[in-house]
């Protein structure tokens, strides 16, 4: 089944890279020099994933999010950036966006982050069919098992929580629903003294 990846940014030359790096991964391609164009767009071909820049004219990446999220909450988001600050990230997760790719774009790492957030979305399942609990954002939980499928071995709270910008309290919030779903595992693993610590994995 073939992948359409939807391509914003306003740099013609960042687009064009996008492009040929998801040409080399055998997806197809949608451009859009804008958030507005983007909606459209959006709306017409429902993307497996879409890839957004920040920082646009008029609207910018996260006003962007905002708005696709009004149509769709599972199609996974990637926001383009050079700006590592946390306070950053924190708010696009809010947002609802996916993940982040930093720039200058390496295509290995895009690669890599694509194809995970498209497993992701295909384990969310179709939007008909996804139902989320009141307090459970559905980002959240994205975030959560696209860290989760990176893994080769089970994962504890810290580790998780050390990797995302999430409260060590709501990832653990968040696992136990997972676990209570059938969707995560929890392992215990037994130290010299003390209570035993779990680490989950996904099922």
């Amino acid at each position: 089944m073939s992948i359409t990846i939807l391509i914003v940014d306003d740099n013609e030359d960042i687009r064009f890279t996008l492009k040929e790096i998801c040409a080399y991964a055998g997806w197809s391609v949608v451009e859009a020099s804008t958030g507005k164009q983007a909606i459209e767009l959006f709306k017409t071909i429902e993307p497996d994933l879409v890839l957004l820049d920040y920082h646009m004219p008029d609207w910018d990446g996260l006003k962007t999010t905002k708005e696709l999220r009004k149509h769709n909450t599972r199609i996974p988001i990637i926001i383009l950036t050079v700006d590592e600050r946390q306070e950053i990230a924190n708010t696009f997760l809010h947002a609802e966006a996916t993940d982040f790719a930093l720039k200058p774009i390496k295509a290995p790492d895009l690669i890599s982050r694509i194809r995970i957030n498209l497993k992701v979305g295909k384990l969310i399942g179709d939007k008909d069919n996804v139902y989320v609990e009141k307090g459970i954002s559905q980002s959240t939980l994205n975030s959560i098992k696209s860290f989760l499928i990176q893994q080769d071995t089970p994962s504890s709270i810290n580790e998780i929580q050390q990797s995302l910008p999430i409260a060590y309290q709501t990832v653990h919030r968040y696992l136990n629903y997972l676990e209570s779903k059938g969707e995560v595992e929890a392992i215990s693993q037994y130290g010299k003294q003390g209570r035993p610590k779990n680490k989950y994995k996904l099922v």
